[in-house]
């Protein structure tokens, strides 16, 4: 099916390259693949909604390494493609040198600001939807002590350990938030193997309640969490069918929807920063049959009330990245 989108994609480039079809979409997958289950899936999965919607195709290009960000690009302007859609804030620089090349293109970047004028730059309030599944592992925790394990070493995954961390003692003052990334290059993303030793040297500290942010990684947190037997918490895509009864709940981050919204729209797609908080829906919780038995009528209440008073503006949740500080010290 994807092999065959993807050759449906290559000729229909061609055609509009020779001055004749309409351009299609384009999305450019972050490193780790499109199918980690987190960030990048969550991103294929909006297209694939749009695809299936408008039974229209899309190009596609998954990354093998950094080098490839600019080439990969470029191939895509120049067959024609629009919109381009970027998955990860690391395809901001080679960006801000293409851009300016095709000014007749249109490229949306999740989780990145490039200033020109034809690009959309999309970012998310990780912090307001961290700050709630915060909330719901200090409800579950029975040690009081909570675990987080990043991914890259980066103000974005700062931006959810703070919140994280905001919303424990929010619920919990005496609570003990741990903290570890797991690295400070772009392979941080893709080593489970390094999460799961990370979660289990959290786990030996007393925490019963660990967050993943880390793409692939947190495929071996949440593996180890439920081999221990402690609860885990997913990230970006709904998570929670991968251990069921062991993922507490997943931070929800709409990417798919980002995705899909510029691919419904197509070229003429609002250029400029445009931020996907708790308000437009762009980050939540999750709940289904697979975690249902794990939150209470009594904790669901507690987080929608939060969720409505951070709306609201009567709960001020923290953006690490606009000082680079958090309220909440972690070990």
């Amino acid at each position: 099916m994807t092999m065959m989108k993807s050759l449906m994609g290559a000729a229909a480039a061609l055609a509009f390259s020779a001055g004749g079809a309409l351009a299609e979409p384009a999305i450019i997958f972050d490193l780790g693949g499109k199918f980690d289950r987190s960030f990048n899936e969550a991103a294929f999965t909006g297209a694939e909604r749009w695809a299936e919607a408008t039974g229209g195709s899309y190009r596609e290009i998954e990354l093998q390494s950094d080098a490839q960000r600019e080439q990969a690009m470029r191939r895509l302007a120049e067959a024609g493609a629009n919109p381009i859609v970027m998955a990860g804030f690391s395809q901001a620089t080679p960006l801000s040198v293409v851009a300016p090349d095709y000014p007749d293109t249109t490229f949306v970047i999740i989780d990145g600001v490039v200033d020109e004028p034809n690009v959309r730059s999309v970012i998310f309030s990780e912090h307001e939807g961290s700050y709630l599944v915060g909330m719901l592992a200090a409800m579950a925790s029975e040690t009081g002590t909570v675990g987080f394990v990043g991914g890259m070493d980066i103000p974005l995954i700062s931006r959810f350990a703070c919140g994280y961390a905001q919303g424990v003692v929010a619920v919990n003052p005496e609570a003990t938030v741990i903290a570890n990334m797991t690295g400070t290059t772009p392979a941080a993303w893709n080593d489970p193997v390094r999460g799961g030793e990370l979660t289990r040297g959290q786990i030996a500290q007393g925490a019963d309640v660990v967050y993943a942010a880390a793409g692939g990684t947190g495929l071996g947190v949440l593996q180890v969490a439920a081999d221990e037997g402690i609860l885990s918490i997913g990230v970006d895509s709904n998570q929670n069918y991968l251990h069921p009864g062991s993922v507490l709940t997943s931070m929800l981050k709409r990417v798919d929807v980002a995705v899909n919204d510029a691919f419904t729209t197509g070229p003429e797609v609002e250029t400029g920063i445009h931020v996907f908080g708790l308000a437009e829906e762009g980050v939540g919780y999750a709940v289904d049959e697979n975690n249902a038995e794990l939150i209470s009528e009594e904790m669901m209440a507690a987080v929608d009330a939060a969720r409505a008073s951070i709306i609201a503006g009567e709960i001020m949740v923290h953006n690490f990245t606009e000082d680079g500080t958090c309220p909440v010290q972690m070990q």
